[in-house]
C-alpha cells in the first residue's frame, strides 16, 4: 500500500501487526467517532488497557510484533474508525528506523495488506493505518502521519484525557508480595477468595504494633505533573486514577565530590517474584533480560558529564506475570565511597516521550559503596508504584545487593 490508499476488508476481524527490524515498537490502537475523538479514555487501547470494544491488544512478548486486532462485528455502531499507532519502546525519534504494517486475517493468519512508511526522521509517534467504515462496508487505510510529541500527543489530538482532575483516593491495594511468616510458624492458607500472594500472620502470633511512619513517607500521584520524592515516599504511576504508562526508564547520575577523582558506579535493576524470590538482575554484564522487557544502556565508567550517566528502560507491559517487584540500585565498582560521591539522583521517565515523571535526589551519603535507589511495586491492582529508598549497603557488585534488595521490598 501507499499513503492514503485503502483496500476493502473481505474477513470480519482483522489484526495489524506492527514491526520494525532494528527497534521494538509499542502499538496502540484508539476508537473515534465521526468527529475524530474517543468517546472516552476507555476507547484508548494499549499495554496497560488492553480490551476495549471490539479492539484488543496483543503483546509480541519481545519476540514478534505487537498487535491490534479489530472485530468489526463487535465494535460499537458510533464508531467510525480505528487507528493504529506506533511509537518505538524507550521512546527516541524514527529517523534510520523503518516500521512495517502487516494487516492479516485473525482467524487463519493470512495477509491482507503490507504499508512501510518512508522518509520518517524526527517523529517519535505514528497514526500507521486506520480501519474504517464506509457505506456498511469495512477498509483499511495506509495513513503514515507522524507526531513530534510521541504518543501522547495523539492521544490528546484525539481526545484522550490525562489531564482531568484525580477521582477521590481509594484506600491503596495491597503490593503483590507476601509478608513473611514469623520465624519457625508455618504459614496458614489464605482465606476463600483471597489473592494467592496473601499469607496472614498464624493465629498464634500476637498483631504487630503499626511502625512509625519514616521521613517522607506517604503517596502522592502523578495528577499535578513532576513529583519530587523524599526518602520513603511513594508515588503511584497512574494519572487521573488510570494506568497510563506502557514503559518507563529510570535514568541515574552522579558526580565525584568536589576535588575528588573519576567514579566508576554501576546502576542495576533486579527483578522479584512475589515470594521476594530473585528472578534476574539487569546490569552491565548483562545489557537485556526477561526477553528484552528491561534493557540497560551500558556501562559508564567515570559518571562524566551532565545529564544521565546511565539509564534502563523497562517495559511494564513485556514483563512476565511473575516480576512484581524491581529494585534500582547503585554501586560503587571501584570500591570508592559513596560519601565521595556528589548530585547522585535517580529520575522515572515516560521512555514514549521522554518526560520526566518523578525525580529523587540522594543526600547525606553515607562512606559505603552500594545503595538502594528506588523500587517498584505491583500491586494487585496491576498498578505499579514507585518508592525512594536511598538505603546504603556495604557492596560493590549488583550481585551482593540481591539479598538485602528482596528484604527491603
Amino acid at each position: 500500500m501507499t499513503p492514503g490508499s485503502n483496500v476493502p476488508l473481505s474477513v470480519p476481524r482483522v489484526a495489524v501487526d506492527v514491526a520494525a527490524s532494528s527497534a521494538r515498537l509499542d502499538v496502540s490502537g484508539l476508537l473515534l467517532t465521526g468527529d475524530g475523538k474517543v468517546r472516552s479514555d476507555d476507547d484508548f487501547v494499549f499495554y496497560n488497557q488492553p480490551q476495549g470494544p471490539g479492539v484488543s491488544h496483543r503483546s509480541g512478548g519481545g519476540s514478534g510484533p505487537d498487535s491490534i486486532t479489530v472485530d468489526t462485528a463487535a465494535v460499537p455502531a458510533g464508531i467510525e474508525k480505528v487507528v493504529v499507532t506506533a511509537s518505538l519502546d524507550g521512546g527516541g525519534p524514527f529517523a534510520g528506523t523503518t516500521p512495517t504494517a502487516t494487516v492479516r486475517s485473525a482467524d487463519d493468519g493470512s495477509v491482507i495488506a503490507t504499508f512501510t512508511p518512508t522518509g520518517l526522521g524526527p517523529e517519535t509517534a505514528l497514526v500507521v493505518v486506520e480501519v474504517y467504515r464506509r457505506g456498511g462496508a469495512w477498509k483499511v487505510r495506509a495513513v503514515g502521519q507522524g507526531y513530534a510529541n510521541g504518543l501522547g500527543g495523539i492521544a490528546s489530538d484525539f481526545g484522550v484525557n490525562v489531564e482531568e482532575p484525580a477521582a477521590p483516593a481509594a484506600p491503596a491495594p495491597a503490593a503483590a508480595f507476601a509478608p513473611p511468616p514469623a520465624p519457625g510458624l508455618p504459614s496458614a492458607p489464605p482465606p476463600s477468595g483471597a489473592p494467592a500472594a496473601y499469607l496472614p500472620p498464624p493465629p498464634s502470633a500476637p498483631p504487630a504494633a503499626p511502625p512509625a511512619p519514616a521521613p517522607g513517607a506517604g503517596k502522592v500521584n502523578l495528577d499535578k505533573g513532576r513529583v519530587n520524592l523524599r526518602k520513603n515516599e511513594t508515588v503511584s504511576l497512574v494519572k487521573a486514577g488510570k494506568p497510563f504508562l506502557s514503559s518507563v526508564r529510570m535514568g541515574l547520575g552522579w558526580e565525584p565530590a568536589f576535588g575528588g577523582r573519576d567514579i566508576d558506579l554501576d546502576a542495576s535493576v533486579i527483578a522479584y517474584g512475589p515470594q521476594r524470590n530473585h528472578i534476574a538482575t539487569c546490569y552491565f554484564g548483562k545489557l537485556s533480560i526477561l526477553n528484552g522487557a528491561v534493557q540497560h544502556s551500558g556501562d559508564n565508567l567515570t559518571g562524566a558529564g551532565s545529564g544521565d550517566d546511565e539509564t534502563i528502560t523497562v517495559h511494564l507491559g513485556g514483563l512476565p506475570p511473575e516480576v512484581t517487584g524491581l529494585v534500582f540500585t547503585v554501586n560503587s565498582y571501584s570500591g570508592q565511597k559513596f560519601n565521595k560521591v556528589a548530585k547522585a539522583y535517580c529520575r522515572l521517565l515516560d521512555a514514549g516521550t521522554g518526560e520526566e515523571l518523578v525525580r529523587f535526589d540522594l543526600t547525606g551519603s553515607e562512606p559505603r559503596t552500594g545503595v538502594l535507589m528506588a523500587k517498584l511495586i505491583k500491586q494487585f491492582s496491576g498498578e505499579w508504584e514507585m518508592t525512594a529508598m536511598g538505603d546504603f549497603i556495604d557492596s560493590r557488585t549488583a550481585k551482593g545487593m540481591v539479598r538485602p534488595a528482596s528484604a527491603a521490598l
